[in-house]
């Protein structure tokens, strides 16, 4: 949640656009292949006005000209795209993509991460498999694009090369592949599968200081933290996550995750999360102990949008969210 004070429009277009009804895709044997259009990105540096040092990626994601998904990503600028701007292939920071609405989408999930420094844009999207009832396809994909920068006002943007002589905005499409689902529940073999999880059912309560504006945000009164489900999507169990208020650390949430249902080896598995509410970030955490010495552990991180409601009479807000994929690695 980046505002501390939203608008009525806001939160009825929020409402509208979280009843998207979504189909599913044919799964196969694990092989198929889709494709979604780059419609539009911009990256715009810090605004130096706000003092946050934050850089924004905003995107926008079709099959056809219309814009289907909306994605928008915040991180410090010297991270760039990378959390607290780790290397070595770990920790990128993932993003929800909006349902717009302007048609039907075919996908349970759609998730962006942005490497700035390589500027490359990776997409994930998770669907429910129509031949396989009760279990969902995972499909990743990635591009690299030529940037054109430029500054104005102090700040500097940049957007997609553009290489044709009437001035059109690119034709860039990202093609994104199934990845095959786990054949065995061995402990030993998860360090081989890609680990990724989808948050279900976000929650999370606040109590705005009265007097608080977009143009004055004051402290919050009171912040529950996060609570919501977590469901590992290479088998690994699901887990219910809440936030320990003893747990918290200046204004990042600890979060404990207790498993609900049983699935693969999940028994072996813990599961944890943090939750940084200066930006937005949640960091999930999950540890295999396969009992033979060795541990394996998978790390993802989201920065998170939500919505907000107002209870009637009251400065009291519920942020929810649509269901959101994170992922580890790039691929």
């Amino acid at each position: 949640m980046r505002h501390n004070f939203l608008t009525p429009v806001a939160l009825a277009t929020a409402s509208l656009l979280s009843g998207a009804a979504h189909a599913a895709r044919v799964c196969g044997t694990g092989t198929g292949t889709f494709q979604y259009r780059l419609l539009d990105l911009r990256y715009d540096s810090p605004d130096p006005s706000k003092k946050n040092g934050l850089s924004t990626v905003a995107a926008s994601l079709g099959t056809s000209t219309t814009p289907l998904y909306e994605c928008v990503v915040q991180w410090p600028e010297a991270w760039a795209g990378w959390y607290e701007g780790g290397s070595n292939g770990t920790n990128i920071i993932w993003s929800d993509c909006i349902w717009t609405g302007a048609g039907a989408g075919a996908d349970t999930t759609v998730s962006l991460a942005v490497d700035w420094k390589k500027k490359s844009v990776y997409v994930a999207h998770t669907f429910a498999c129509s031949d396989k009832q009760g279990t969902d396809g995972l499909a990743t994909g990635s591009v690299t694009l030529d940037i054109t920068c430029s500054t104005a006002d102090d700040n500097s943007f940049c957007t997609p090369k553009i290489t044709s002589s009437t001035g059109a905005r690119p034709d860039i499409r990202i093609s994104t592949t199934q990845l095959k689902p786990s054949t065995t529940s061995k402990c030993a073999d998860t360090a081989k599968q890609y680990q990724s999880w989808r948050v279900d059912k976000w929650t999370r309560q606040i109590e705005m200081t009265p007097g608080s504006t977009s143009a004055n945000p004051l402290p919050l009164k009171s912040d529950s933290g996060p609570s919501f489900v977590l469901r590992n999507l290479a088998g690994g169990g699901t887990f219910s996550c809440a936030s320990d208020s003893s747990g918290q650390m200046g204004s990042t949430f600890l979060g404990v995750c207790k498993p609900t249902a049983a699935a693969g080896n999940a028994t072996t598995t813990t599961a944890r999360f943090s939750f940084d509410t200066k930006l937005d970030l949640v960091t999930l955490e999950q540890d295999w102990d396969c009992g033979d010495g060795s541990v394996y552990e998978a790390v993802g991180v989201a920065y998170m949008q939500a919505a907000c409601d107002r209870r009637f009479n009251s400065d009291v807000f519920v942020c929810t969210s649509e269901p959101v994929w994170v992922g580890t690695a790039t691929f």
